[in-house]
């Protein structure tokens, strides 16, 4: 939907009318995540939707993941501010996010993360879509 402002359209995006992403289904080939981590999200019930999707430049996902689901090391080749919503997570280096928390992640730094014992919801906000890539060796699983 949009609303009027000084005569222009504005996008409003409504999280309850977007449906989550199926990555296998939807995802560019060199977007998509290694299957097996598919997997381990359906199972464990984490997701993710893209909010915003170019509009003005900007693009925005929406990520729900659960207590101490791991997110291997992987990069992206644009840079991307991630806001952490509630719960919280550790990263590979130690550094420690948790509710109201920022991180600026630089294009092509390689990161994973494993969330708390209360999971992590978080918002990732891009200037562009961006590609992932993740260790030739895969996903590691708990």
């Amino acid at each position: 939907s949009r609303v009027l402002f000084r005569s222009i359209a504005l996008p409003v995006f409504r999280d309850s009318e977007i449906d989550w992403d199926r990555p296998l289904e939807t995802s560019e080939p060199g977007a998509r995540p290694p299957e097996s981590l598919v997997a381990e999200a359906e199972r464990t019930g984490a997701r993710r939707k893209k909010l915003v999707r170019g509009e003005c430049g900007f693009f925005m996902n929406r990520s729900v993941l659960p207590a101490d689901f791991e997110v291997p090391a992987h990069e992206h080749d644009h840079a991307e501010l991630l806001v952490v919503v509630r719960g919280g997570c550790s990263l590979a280096d130690g550094v420690v996010l948790g509710p109201d928390d920022a991180i600026v992640i630089h294009a092509n730094t390689r990161y994973g993360f494993t969330c708390g014992p209360n999971g992590m919801e978080f918002l990732t906000i891009r200037t562009a879509e961006a590609g992932v890539a993740f260790d030739a060796n895969g996903p590691t699983g708990p």
